[in-house]
């Protein structure tokens, strides 16, 4: 019976010597699914940032497209002439009545017949289609 007793024992001692081993492997398991929910986390925050990004840089490009539209409308309503200040109805500043800005050969620069009672006036690499007696402006032809 002795030797019973010492073998339970011994079961007993090494029991109790393995149980925080154990323990240790039900933690080790919890600390594990932490680390799997933390990671899933970790992972969703990423794919949001991600997502974020690609908007913010969606709408930085229509803003950026928007901007070459007003940019595009500005350039096309813009006046003739060097400082971009004559537009149609207006009249045709009195610089320009003198012969060397008009155009005789207005077939050389590409240009429609003027009616009677205009002619062509070039202003800077523009071109001004303006009536003869009182200087008013028709037409105007962007050079750019």
């Amino acid at each position: 019976m002795n030797k019973r007793l010492i073998a339970k024992g011994m079961i007993a001692v090494l029991l109790a010597a393995n149980a925080p081993a154990f323990a240790q492997h039900g933690h080790d398991r919890a600390q594990e699914r932490r680390d799997d929910r933390r990671e899933y986390r970790d992972e969703r925050r990423e794919d949001r940032r991600e997502y974020r990004d690609e908007r913010r840089e969606e709408r930085r490009d229509m803003r950026d497209d928007r901007r070459d539209d007003r940019r595009d409308y500005r350039d096309a309503r813009r006046g003739a002439g060097p400082r971009h200040d004559l537009y149609r109805g207006q009249r045709l500043p009195a610089a320009y009545h003198h012969k060397q800005y008009v155009v005789d050969n207005w077939r050389a620069h590409r240009l429609s017949a003027p009616p009677r009672g205009y002619h062509w006036v070039q202003v800077g690499n523009d071109y001004v289609l303006a009536a003869i007696a009182t200087g008013i402006i028709a037409s105007v032809l962007l050079g750019n």
